[in-house]
């Protein structure tokens, strides 16, 4: 499929598919002889020329930059997944549209909860922990102690005291964290509040300085950790990241014991009652 000829045709189609009563447009004598907006519309709503909107539309080569495509996804008001689908066309990144989540979607925090008795928390891109069932708590910590500032997987990992000797592997699980937030930093450039996470951490931990310096930005949503735990013992676990289509800024980390052993251990943790899900405030 040349994306050329399809940005030109789903231009059209989209210009087609518009009421031009939902738009405040002024009127004309001229009567409209074909459904949807006229290029000319569009070309106003968009801020660009009627001329280019045409070329455009017959696929003559042109590649429209990241604010015109925007532009144009806003004269035409599309989905959010038109929107990608038209960045893509045009082989541009799109500008994040929405601000980073600070809270749990509510569905993927009841997802967190029935997903128990695995130990499952919701992260966003900066790792923050959005939500988390009681599983969860019982192997790493009871998260409903802390401060929402110290609520981030990444700080308790370099900062708690009770954390630094929690993972076996501790280098690697702390190159592979600096890895997302390398690439979270890159996607949210605009987000004061990862910059300032990024700098603290810099500033206060020399192994975070050292690692960050080299620039590591494999990321990995699989694999398994083993985690020394007070009561428990040593527990291997298996780790899934996966990332909501509807809400692509959270992240939703499920544990797996990755043998008998360590199933034995999560068992004991999980004996007590178990709890609702917890949910940042």
């Amino acid at each position: 499929m040349d994306t050329t000829q399809e940005l030109a045709a789903f231009l059209r189609a989209r210009r087609e598919g518009q009421d031009p009563h939902d738009f405040n447009l002024p009127s004309r004598r001229q009567a409209r002889r074909t459904p949807g907006l006229r290029r000319e519309e569009v070309a106003e709503l968009a801020g660009v020329s009627t001329d280019y909107i045409v070329r455009l539309e017959q696929g003559r080569g042109l590649r429209p930059s990241a604010n015109v495509v925007e532009a144009l996804a806003g004269a035409l008001r599309l989905a959010p997944d038109e929107r990608t689908y038209l960045f893509n066309l045009a082989q541009q990144r799109p500008r994040n549209a929405d601000s980073p989540a600070t809270t749990a979607a509510p569905p993927l925090a009841r997802l967190v909860a029935d997903l128990s008795p695995l130990p499952a928390m919701l992260l966003n891109h900066r790792y923050d922990i959005l939500a988390w069932n009681d599983e969860m708590a019982r192997l790493l910590l009871d998260f409903d102690t802390l401060p929402p500032a110290q609520r981030n997987a990444m700080w308790l990992c370099l900062m708690h005291p009770k954390m630094r000797d929690f993972y076996v592997d501790r280098e690697r699980v702390v190159r592979e964290g600096i890895a997302h937030l390398r690439a979270a930093w890159a996607a949210y450039p605009e987000d004061r509040a990862l910059t300032d996470l990024i700098a603290e951490f810099t500033r206060r931990d020399e192994e975070f300085a050292r690692l960050w310096a080299e620039r590591d930005i494999k990321v990995n949503g699989r694999g398994s950790k083993v985690l020394r735990h007070p009561e428990a013992g040593v527990i291997t676990v298996h780790f899934e990241v996966l990332m909501p289509l509807q809400d692509p800024d959270q992240r939703l980390v499920i544990y797996r014991a990755a043998d008998d052993e360590s199933q034995s251990a999560l068992d004991r943790l999980s004996a007590h009652p178990r709890k609702r899900a917890s949910v940042t405030p």
